[in-house]
């Protein structure tokens, strides 16, 4: 797996995650999210579940693994998941709190 190289543009909603010591750019785009919701049902019910505390780590992995702008061959969700598991729920919460501000305000 290559590292990311370019730098999340939080202005655009972007973040980054570490999976397995690689830095990759989450970028929530519209394609992104057609995929996600395609998948978890609609965005806005997500974010009502995520703003209640009942967004499940399976959820938060989709969500973030089709926000994941350049997934080279190798990388899969559950090494998504694995990653969210391992730097805990409190380390994880900027980032999918800047996903879901993007979902709802757009850009």
């Amino acid at each position: 797996m290559s590292a990311v190289e370019t730098q999340a543009n939080r202005l655009r909603g972007e973040a980054q995650l570490s999976i397995e010591g690689q830095n990759y750019l989450l970028r929530p785009s519209f394609a992104a999210l057609v995929a996600a919701e395609q998948e978890l049902g609609p965005l806005f019910a997500l974010v009502e579940r995520a703003s209640s505390g009942q967004l499940t780590l399976d959820e938060m992995a989709t969500l973030f693994w089709h926000c994941v702008a350049h997934r080279p061959d190798g990388l899969t969700q559950s090494n998504v998941g694995q990653a969210i598991a391992s730097q805990g729920l409190a380390n994880i919460t900027p980032t999918l709190r800047l996903i879901l501000q993007q979902i709802l305000a757009g850009s």
